[in-house]
C-alpha cells in the first residue's frame, strides 16, 4: 500500500530513499501539484498531492514506492493564457528532472486543447520511470580535443553493415567494434553526439509524414530519448565507459535554450503546465504576456531565473557524473547569457564556469541565436571553445574563387586571432568547421550551387540560402568522370585546409567518406536514407586521406602548437612567413591583389619546419621555395604529384601540399 508521508525539498525530481520515493517540483504559481502513479498497462493507480510547500518547491514522500515506478505530474493554478498561465490538472506533465521515459513523445491535437475541453492527456504522455541509486560518479578529465567528430546516432548506425537488427539507430550500436575502429582509424578523440535528450516532432511534421531526425526539440533534459536507448540510460554509460577506454571522449550536443512545447498554442508536456512564467521568457505587449522567441522555435528558456539555472546545472552534472560524458556543445549558447541582451558574464554562464564538476568538462558554445543581438562569436571566455562560422565562410569563399580572399584565408588558417586573441585565449578556442549538420555536406558543397530541400515539404524555403557552394559545372549528381574527379579534388583540398589550420578541427559524420544528402542543407526532418550514412558507397581512398592528414597534423608541432602566429623574429626564428609563389615574402600589394589565388605558409617551431602551399588555380603553379632541402609530407590531390626541382615546387591544380625539411 502506498502512503504519502511528508517530503523533502533537498533534491528535485524523484529520489529513491529507504522510506520510499521523494518527489519535489519547483513552481512559483501552482496552487496544487500531484504525482500520478501508473502501472505497466498505463493505468493510473494512485494520485498523491505534494503537501510540503517551501521556497516555491512542492514535495512529498510516497512510502511503499520503489525504483521502476512509473509516474507523471499534474498541476493546478490560474488559467489565463493571455497572462502566461496554463494550469490544467487534466494535463499530465513530465517531471523536468525525469531521467528515463517509458516511450517517445508523439504529437496529438489533444495535447494542446484548452482547459475548458477537460481532456485527460495521460494516455498520450510518456511516463517517467523512477531510477535506482545511479552509477558510480565519474569526474571528467579535461583533455584538449584534437579532432571533434559530429555524429547523429541514428544516421550513423542505421545502415552500418556491422550494426545489426535492434542495435541499428541506437547508442548501443555505437559500441560495435568496427564503429569504434573507424573512428580510431581517422584519429577522432572527441565524439560529439547530436542531441540525445528526449524530443518531440515539430507541429507541422506529422501531416507531411516526416519526423525529427536531429533531436533539437527537447522536452526532458535529463532523459535519453527511448529511440536511442530503448533499454534505458545505462546504454549511454556503457558506451562512454567503452569509448573512454579507447581514448575517445564523448560530449553531448545540448539544447538548453527552448523546449518542444513551442508557443502558446503548442503541446502541454512539462514546463508550460508547471509554471510557464518561471521557466520561459515572456514580454508584455498591450497588457498581454507573449512568449519571447529568440530561438525561432516558439519559446525561449528563462536562463536568468534561479530555478532554470538549477535545472540546467543539475542536468549537466547528471550527464557528466552518472552518464560519464566528458563535456557539452551548447546549441544557441547565447540564450544561456540573455538578460534579455547577451551578457558574457551572465549568472548562468558563470555558474557553469565555476561549478567544480562542469569546470573540468569540455565546454563548446554555438555562439549565436536568431534573436536580436544574438551573434556573440568570441565573447564566451577562456573556459569555452566556440564554433567559428567565419572560418567556414572564408575558407569556402576562397576555394570557390571569390576575389580578395587571400588575406582572409591566411587569417583563418592562422587561428582567427582577430576573434580569439585576447584575455588569455588561444587558437584552440576556435572550433574550425567546413560543414556541420545544418548545411551542406562537403560533397554537396562542391556539387550543388543551390539548396534542394523539397523533401522537407516547405517549398524549399527552409535552410540557409547563402552556402558559398559551387557545383563544378553540373547541378547535382552526374556520371561525368571529369566533374566527379574535380569534386573529389576540391573536397580533398578543403579537408587539407581544415587539418592544416590552427584551431581545433571539426568533421561532420560521413564527410570523410564523400557522403551526400542530395543537396538538402536542412535535413532535420529526414530520418531516412537522406541522413543515414551509406556505408556501402563510402570512398575508402578519402577515408585513408583523412586518416593520413590527421596523422600528419598530429606529428608536426609547427601545425598544432597552441599559440597565435606573430611572424616576429624570436631567437633567430619566425613562427610564420607568408610567401608569394615568386618565393618572396608577401607584401601589402600582394595581400591587396584581388585575384590572388596562391599562398605559402612557412611554419617553424623548434626543430619542426613545415611549408604549406594553397593553390586554388585550375592550372599548375611553379612556386619558389626557401633555401634548403624539401620533401613532400602530404598532398591533397591523389591523382597527381608535386615536382620538386632546383628550389621550386610545381603545385598541382586545386590542391594543398605540405612540404617538410628533408634530412641533410
Amino acid at each position: 500500500m502506498l502512503v504519502p508521508n511528508g517530503g523533502s525539498i533537498a533534491h528535485l525530481g524523484a529520489t529513491v530513499t529507504e522510506a520510499g520515493v521523494n518527489f519535489a517540483v519547483y513552481s512559483e504559481s501552482a496552487t496544487h501539484i500531484w504525482v500520478s502513479i501508473f502501472d505497466e498497462q498505463d493505468q493510473e493507480t494512485d494520485r498523491f498531492e505534494l503537501d510540503v510547500h517551501q521556497d516555491n518547491i512542492r514535495a512529498g514522500l510516497v512510502s511503499g514506492l520503489a525504483a521502476g515506478a512509473r509516474y507523471g505530474l499534474r498541476a493546478d493554478g490560474p488559467y489565463d493564457p493571455d497572462q502566461g498561465y496554463f494550469f490544467d490538472p487534466m494535463k499530465l506533465l513530465v517531471d523536468p528532472y525525469a531521467k528515463r521515459l517509458d516511450r517517445v513523445f508523439v504529437r496529438s491535437p489533444r495535447l494542446r486543447l484548452d482547459r475548458a475541453e477537460a481532456v485527460d492527456t495521460a494516455p498520450l504522455i510518456p511516463k517517467a520511470i523512477v531510477g535506482d541509486m545511479g552509477n558510480e560518479n565519474i569526474l571528467p578529465r579535461k583533455k584538449a580535443p584534437g579532432l571533434f567528430y559530429e555524429m547523429n546516432v541514428r544516421g550513423y548506425t542505421m545502415r552500418h553493415p556491422s550494426v545489426q537488427g535492434p542495435l541499428r539507430g541506437t547508442i548501443a550500436g555505437l559500441t560495435t567494434q568496427r564503429v569504434i575502429d573507424h573512428l580510431k582509424y581517422i584519429g577522432v578523440d572527441t565524439l560529439q553526439l547530436m542531441p540525445t535528450a528526449a524530443w518531440i516532432d515539430e507541429g507541422h511534421l506529422p501531416v507531411l509524414g516526416l519526423t525529427n531526425a536531429w533531436g533539437y526539440n527537447p522536452v526532458a533534459y535529463s532523459a535519453i530519448d527511448p529511440r536511442l536507448a530503448p533499454r534505458g540510460p545505462q546504454e549511454l554509460r556503457n558506451m562512454t565507459d567503452l569509448y573512454r577506454k579507447n581514448g575517445i571522449s564523448v560530449i553531448l550536443d545540448v539544447v538548453y535554450n527552448h523546449t518542444g512545447e513551442s508557443d502558446a498554442n503548442g503541446p502541454m508536456l512539462s514546463l508550460m503546465g508547471l509554471d510557464a512564467r518561471t521557466y520561459y521568457r515572456f514580454v508584455e505587449v498591450d497588457g498581454k504576456q507573449h512568449l519571447v522567441n529568440d530561438t525561432g522555435t516558439g519559446n525561449t528558456l528563462r536562463c536568468d531565473h534561479p530555478a532554470v539555472q538549477r535545472l540546467v546545472i543539475d542536468s549537466l552534472r547528471y550527464w557528466v557524473e552518472e552518464m560519464g560524458v566528458s563535456g557539452f556543445r551548447f546549441d544557441l549558447a547565447t540564450v544561456l547569457g540573455r538578460d534579455p541582451g547577451f551578457n558574457p558574464n551572465a549568472v548562468m554562464l558563470e555558474k557553469i564556469k565555476a561549478d567544480p564538476v562542469l569546470s573540468k568538462a569540455i565546454l563548446v558554445a554555438e555562439p549565436w541565436d536568431p534573436g536580436p543581438g544574438g551573434y556573440a562569436l568570441g565573447q564566451f571566455g577562456k573556459e569555452f571553445k566556440e564554433h567559428n562560422d567565419t572560418y567556414r565562410d572564408e575558407v569556402r569563399e576562397f576555394w570557390r574563387g571569390e576575389d580578395g580572399k587571400i588575406g582572409a584565408l591566411a587569417g583563418k588558417v592562422a587561428g582567427s586571432a582577430e576573434i580569439f586573441d585576447f584575455a588569455g585565449r588561444k587558437p584552440s578556442a576556435g572550433v574550425n568547421m567546413l560543414a556541420v549538420h545544418d548545411g551542406f555536406t562537403l560533397r554537396d558543397l562542391v556539387s550543388y550551387h543551390d539548396k534542394h530541400n523539397e523533401a522537407n515539404g516547405e517549398g524549399n524555403r527552409d535552410g540557409h540560402n547563402h552556402n558559398a557552394s559551387w557545383n563544378c559545372g553540373v547541378e547535382g549528381e552526374t556520371d561525368d568522370p571529369v566533374i566527379n574527379a574535380a569534386r573529389k579534388r576540391d573536397v580533398r583540398a578543403l579537408l587539407a585546409t581544415l587539418f592544416l589550420s590552427r584551431g581545433v578541427p571539426l568533421l561532420q559524420q560521413g564527410d570523410e567518406m564523400f557522403r551526400t544528402q542530395q543537396g538538402n542543407n536542412n535535413a532535420y526532418a529526414q530520418d531516412n536514407e537522406i541522413t543515414w550514412l551509406d556505408w556501402e558507397s563510402a570512398d575508402g581512398d578519402l577515408v585513408d586521406f583523412v586518416a593520413a592528414i590527421n596523422g600528419f597534423r598530429k606529428a608536426h608541432v609547427a601545425l598544432t602548437h597552441d599559440h597565435f602566429l606573430s611572424g616576429q623574429d624570436k631567437g633567430g626564428m619566425r613562427d610564420v612567413v607568408w610567401l608569394h609563389p615568386d618565393g618572396r615574402e608577401m607584401n601589402e600589394g600582394d595581400w591587396g591583389q584581388s585575384g590572388a589565388s596562391v599562398l605559402g605558409m612557412h611554419l617553424r617551431h623548434k626543430d619542426d619546419d613545415v611549408l604549406v602551399w594553397f593553390n586554388r588555380r585550375s592550372e599548375p603553379v611553379v612556386a619558389r621555395l626557401p633555401e634548403g632541402g624539401w620533401a613532400v609530407g602530404i598532398l591533397s590531390d591523389n591523382t597527381a604529384s608535386v615536382v620538386l626541382s632546383e628550389g621550386t615546387a610545381t603545385l598541382t591544380p586545386r590542391s594543398v601540399v605540405a612540404l617538410v625539411r628533408s634530412a641533410g
